[in-house]
């Protein structure tokens, strides 16, 4: 089974719609030729374009012959740090921004949100999450003018983001961002990242469902 393209429908900008289809495009014709049997969709009007990929280069019910065995990974390979790539204060900006609207949508009983207009759920959250506490444990650098990522960086990118989020997301409340901004703070904080932020905020569900909360159900806002 493939993956799923971020990517959604832009309603009002033909050009940029373009452009993310055919990025979606692209990606599923890189699963098909890969070997995949099928693949995810963040979109029911993506299921076209899946399909006529698929359909076309997928002739028999599965790819069970295509044993890629030409595909070669040792340990050293996932043991390799070095990776493309640099950290930017625009990078930060943007883990902030989808960590934060992620989370207070999670809390409000919301699994997934558009976000300029790429579909996130848990699993970006996670990234962003962990990235940023990464950076800041090991005083990553940015790239653009050396500045280490701090604790009070990502402190003040958080205030700056906040207020901004309920235009990104429809329906986000305050009260909920505020929950997501107190536990990315305590986050970045910590020696090491927990094991799962969907775990560490279920008692928020919990009480909203009319749990009552105690030593069993707590509020997390770690």
């Amino acid at each position: 089974m493939g993956g799923m393209s971020a990517q959604i429908p832009i309603k009002d900008d033909q050009k940029a719609n373009e452009i993310a289809m055919d990025k979606v495009r692209a990606d599923k014709l890189r699963e098909v030729t890969a070997g995949h049997d099928g693949t995810w969709i963040a979109h029911p009007l993506i299921n076209g374009i899946a399909r006529e990929i698929f359909d076309e280069h997928m002739l028999g019910a599965n790819q069970y012959h295509n044993l890629r065995s030409e595909v070669k990974v040792a340990a050293s390979d996932l043991l390799n740090t070095s990776v493309p790539g640099k950290v930017t204060f625009e990078g930060v900006r943007s883990n902030v921004e989808t960590c934060l609207a992620y989370t207070a949508a999670w809390v409000s009983g919301n699994g997934c949100i558009p976000l300029h207009y790429l579909m996130e759920d848990a699993a970006t959250a996670e990234i962003t999450r962990v990235q940023l506490w990464q950076w800041v444990h090991y005083a990553i650098r940015i790239a653009d003018d050396g500045r280490p990522v701090t604790v009070e960086m990502v402190d003040r990118v958080i205030e700056d983001v906040k207020p901004g989020l309920g235009k990104l997301v429809k329906g986000l409340k305050q009260e909920d961002v505020g929950i997501a901004a107190d536990y990315l703070k305590g986050q970045i904080r910590g020696q090491w990242p927990s094991e799962f932020l969907t775990s560490d905020l279920m008692g928020w569900l919990a009480v909203r469902d009319g749990v009552k909360a105690g030593s069993h159900v707590q509020k997390a806002s770690l």
